[in-house]
């Protein structure tokens, strides 16, 4: 919406959302020598092990499996002129982040998490993880903050209150926004037409295209230089 490109890789191998969310779950990748063209949604060039199973085809892969799969749906991609390239990622710290880290140039990460406690654990996990493997963390983004009654407006914290702020405090980075527990926002992703497409002018698009604009202002204050992969030992 506000004049990059941008693209999509799915790189949750096991459990790949991003076509449906797209819209375009029903679309495969054209083939072209060996490589494919990306799929387009939303004017979002994206690619997902999601294109090329079935949805319903579990992926009982091991490990070496899926980093194989992660590279050659980036590089064997004829990505066009992209601006920005978003790696969806899957939970944990295991073979898919440390490929990412080992093996592709990454200007930075974004942590994502609900409120709880649980979670956070979870999350503080990642952002070592990343900070190990000298990737920067752009900042951390509230996800089902607090539900808004759409009958009487009364607001709760279903997930209790101020932990990714807290925590963001504790780990000296930037709160990059927080939003809402709404219903909404999961119906418009089943139906492959996201919210900030759907209703472009709703309060939640807002916080969705202000987190993007923070985004893009942090990474354009980088050093434009490729990161020192690090060596991971046990």
């Amino acid at each position: 919406a506000e004049g990059a490109k941008i693209a999509i890789l799915d790189a949750d191998i096991y459990g790949p959302s991003q076509p449906r969310m797209l819209g375009v779950n029903k679309l495969k990748p054209k083939a072209s020598e060996n490589k494919f063209l990306p799929v387009i949604g939303h004017n979002i060039q994206s690619m997902s092990i999601g294109y090329l199973f079935d949805e319903k085809t579990p992926m009982i892969w091991r490990g070496p499996m899926v980093t194989q799969a992660l590279e050659q749906m980036l590089r064997q991609t004829i990505w066009q002129d992209v601006d920005y390239m978003i790696i969806d990622l899957p939970p944990g710290t295991g073979d898919t982040q440390l490929t990412l880290s080992q093996k592709i140039p990454v200007s930075a990460s974004i942590i994502i998490t609900t409120p709880q406690d649980i979670a956070l654990i979870d999350a503080k996990k990642g952002l070592k993880m990343f900070e190990k493997v000298n990737i920067p963390i752009l900042g951390i983004i509230e996800n089902m903050a607090t539900y808004v009654c759409s009958k009487c407006g009364n607001q709760e914290n279903i997930f209790g209150s101020g932990g990714a702020f807290a925590m963001a405090s504790d780990f000296n980075t930037d709160f990059l926004g927080s939003l809402p527990l709404n219903a909404s926002i999961c119906e418009d992703v089943d139906e492959g037409n996201p919210t900030v497409v759907k209703d472009s002018n709703s309060a939640i698009t807002k916080i969705y295209r202000d987190i993007a604009i923070k985004i893009g202002a942090k990474l354009s204050q980088q050093q434009k230089q490729m990161p020192k992969f690090p060596n991971i030992s046990v």
